[in-house]
């Protein structure tokens, strides 16, 4: 494995690039890499300025090739036992530690080395990177970009997601709605209890709601034997309401969530708990007019279910090298929105897993950097070959 990637990771560990921050500094650091290599950039900027997004093109200006896309956002590190500084990377015993350096800046680094080394040949069809931001809170920031690039002319012909799969292709993930419930009852007196509608009372009623769903959603829902969890799910995360103990309270909120495979409709499930909801709440409206549970929508994005037929599966899988077979995801990715934005097959398959990263000592290894590597190295020959351009043209 080149030098060059180890120290590109290490500048980009060392921009506390945590969702909602800005990541203007690091996207300056890249570009200076980039720009003087000839490489076409495009920022896409948050509406407050502060964020942006990034899209690299390298190659002819034309349809085809492939785009490289990562987050350079981050979780945050408070409240984490870190052995060492997170935004400052730490190499030892062949792994590298620091905050995103397996979700995912490990695989931009590799990218980046893959767009300067594609910039030194003579590309047949192009490749283009996009770091998005504000990934990790809903997927927010790449969405801007991808409207922006829905009718551009060179349009690539697949799209490569870098999140980390240990090396694995995967070809799908969940969908998910992040929702809130806000429950309002009638605030009194604890003594007088009865004469008031305790708003905790609605929510606990309303969480009993979500796991009648949820046991209809994992007997008679949609099944997809390729998750550890095959079907659809529902999880309340908060539960917030009151003020004092001798207070009945008069609203309760309560965030919860829906991750669906792709055979389940989002949307008709979120209607079917909206109207027991409702249902709950007018047991109550003769005696309390007001009572009622409203369901709004947080963030959300679209799952990923690329077919196994797709002739960009088998390429990829040749380039890999290895006969493991393709998986899908638990968590989620910015996949589903690149699919729908340009209408493009798109994969998922980058360095390290995703059960070191979020959590203290995050890391990935030079071995899983170096298959990446090589991975992006074997794209950049492909892209470049004159003998098999009119092959990659059948895919790509």
């Amino acid at each position: 494995m080149t030098h060059a990637i180890i120290e590109i990771l290490a500048r980009l560990v060392a921009f506390p690039t945590v969702s909602r921050q800005s990541n203007l500094a690091l996207l300056d650091y890249v570009e200076g890499l980039l720009r003087p290599a000839g490489i076409a950039l495009t920022r896409y900027e948050s509406a407050d300025g502060t964020r942006a997004n990034l899209w690299a093109s390298v190659g002819p200006n034309i349809a085809g090739g492939i785009v490289l896309s990562g987050h350079c956002d981050v979780v945050p590190v408070e409240g984490q036992d870190w052995s060492t500084n997170p935004f400052a990377l730490h190499a030892q015993e062949g792994k590298l530690y620091g905050r995103g350096t397996a979700d995912m800046k490990g695989f931009l680094a590799v990218a980046i080395t893959a767009m300067l080394d594609a910039a030194t040949r003579e590309l047949r069809l192009p490749l283009h990177l996009a770091i998005s931001y504000d990934e990790e809170i809903g997927c927010l920031g790449v969405r801007g970009m991808l409207d922006m690039r829905r009718t551009h002319p060179a349009r690539p012909a697949l799209c490569l997601i870098g999140e980390p799969t240990g090396m694995r292709l995967a070809t799908g993930h969940k969908g998910k709605r992040a929702l809130r419930a806000c429950c309002h009852g009638q605030e009194g007196h604890s003594a007088l209890a009865p004469h008031a509608l305790n708003a905790l009372h609605l929510g606990a009623d309303f969480i009993q709601c979500l796991r009648a769903h949820q046991d209809l959603l994992e007997k008679t829902g949609a099944r997809d034997a390729a998750y550890d969890i095959p079907y659809s799910t529902l999880h309340v995360g908060t539960m917030q309401g009151g003020t004092a103990l001798n207070i009945v309270p008069a609203r309760c909120d309560l965030e919860f969530e829906l991750r669906n495979v792709a055979a389940d409709d989002p949307d008709a499930i979120i209607a079917a708990i909206a109207a027991d909801a409702d249902a709950i709440a007018a047991r109550h409206r003769d005696r309390f007019p007001k009572a009622r549970i409203d369901i709004d929508s947080v963030s959300g994005y679209p799952g990923l279910d690329t077919p196994l037929d797709t002739p960009q599966v088998a390429w990829l899988q040749s380039l890999l090298g290895h006969e493991d077979a393709p998986i899908k995801v638990a968590f989620g990715t910015e996949g589903g929105l690149f699919h729908q934005a340009l209408d493009i097959p798109t994969l998922i398959c980058g360095p390290g897993h995703m059960d070191q990263g979020h959590k203290p000592d995050e890391y990935v290894s030079l071995e899983q950097l170096a298959e990446c590597e090589r991975l992006l190295g074997a794209i950049v020959a492909v892209l470049s070959s004159p003998e098999g351009e009119e092959g990659v043209r059948a895919e790509l």
